[in-house]
């Protein structure tokens, strides 16, 4: 870490300390899904520069994680959650789980990615996006589709693998892509969309594992269906796990769903002060630049750097959908169930 970034976070929390009215600042407790990984060294260097101790508390996947803070809001079980994402973003406001803070770090996030009150703090961000098998689109000789459209082409029958947006984060986002590329309104909605979709013989799974590691041919992947929705870092994944020179996997981008996922400082905290200290450093260049080889998807400091693993093979769409959290959060059961009533 920066000396300068390291003395002053230190010289931040001895302050903090001395004017704390708390008994006990010498702990934090961050509340995270179970897909949150980082190097050991770096949360432990957070404990020397600011003598606090982080305790992970791993309660699921993201929408299981925010309805346990929901049901425990009285009496929070943690001091920080991280990885609650936009699509379970107002629901979390709604529910009143979050003490605004403006970090120290903020300035170096784009705006794009920010919550324009300070409730809550970017931390990452990640594309969810069709994946194709490079060999086994050619060995069927068909091309990757150019558009979500294609997949309903007999072409692609038999070919495409998904998530439950029930149960899946990236199911929910790829869902959600679906209803922003072709409305609920007019001759072709979302809903003809998913139609077509299960008439051309989709197969959907529980969850990312299943589809990506058993269904999906490509990468590590032991299935037969050489399309999944997956990630726009999937691909730097298959090289850096496989120590390959170059990925047998590739990105489409149309359609991908921009994911971002953000720390809170949860309401009822008894550590607010080392709870501030843990958002800023997880903004810090420290910590941001430990994201993309552990968690597989973009820091959101813009000054981070990034491996070349990541410069090299992974893709940013240049026009990811984006859906407002409220619009999301309003209709996110509706859409669901009206998904469910017309793939079983």
């Amino acid at each position: 870490m920066n000396p300068r970034a390291t003395s002053a976070i230190a010289a931040a929390a001895l302050l903090m300390a001395a004017c704390s009215s708390t008994p006990d600042t010498s702990e934090v407790v961050l509340m995270t899904h179970d897909s949150f990984l980082v190097s050991e060294e770096v949360l432990s260097e957070f404990t020397e520069d600011t003598g606090i101790t982080v305790v992970l508390l791993q309660a699921g996947d993201a929408g299981a994680m925010v309805n346990r803070a929901i049901l425990t809001k009285d009496h929070p079980l943690a001091d920080v959650l991280y990885g609650v994402d936009n699509t379970f973003l107002s629901l979390a406001l709604s529910e009143g789980l979050f003490i605004p803070y403006r970090s120290t770090e903020i300035d170096r996030v784009p705006a794009e990615l920010r919550d324009t009150e300070d409730r809550v703090t970017p931390i990452d961000f990640g594309d969810v996006c069709l994946n194709t098998d490079i060999a086994g689109l050619a060995a069927l000789d068909i091309d990757p589709p150019a558009t979500l459209r294609d997949l309903t082409e007999p072409a692609y029958a038999g070919l495409l693998v998904v998530e439950d947006p029930s149960t899946s984060s990236p199911g929910l986002a790829f869902l959600l892509a679906t209803i922003d590329t072709f409305g609920e309104e007019g001759d072709y909605t979302w809903r003809d969309y998913w139609r077509d979709l299960v008439a051309n013989d989709v197969r959907i799974t529980p969850g990312w594992e299943a589809a990506y590691n058993l269904e999906f041919s490509g990468g590590s992947g032991v299935g037969t269906r050489p399309i999944v929705v997956s990630y726009a870092t999937s691909p730097p994944a298959e090289v850096f796990f496989g120590d390959l020179d170059e990925a047998p996997t590739s990105v489409v981008t149309a359609g991908c769903f921009r994911q971002i996922e953000y720390a809170g400082i949860l309401a009822g905290t008894s550590n607010e002060q080392g709870a501030r200290l843990l958002v800023d450093y997880l903004l810090s260049l420290r910590f941001q630049e430990d994201i993309p080889l552990n968690m597989f998807v973009f820091p959101a400091n813009r000054d981070a750097a990034l491996p070349d693993v990541f410069v090299e093979h992974a893709t940013v769409p240049d026009n990811p959908v984006t859906m407002d959290p409220d619009r999301i959060d309003q209709n996110r059961d509706r859409w669901i169930a009206e998904w469910a009533a017309i793939v079983r």
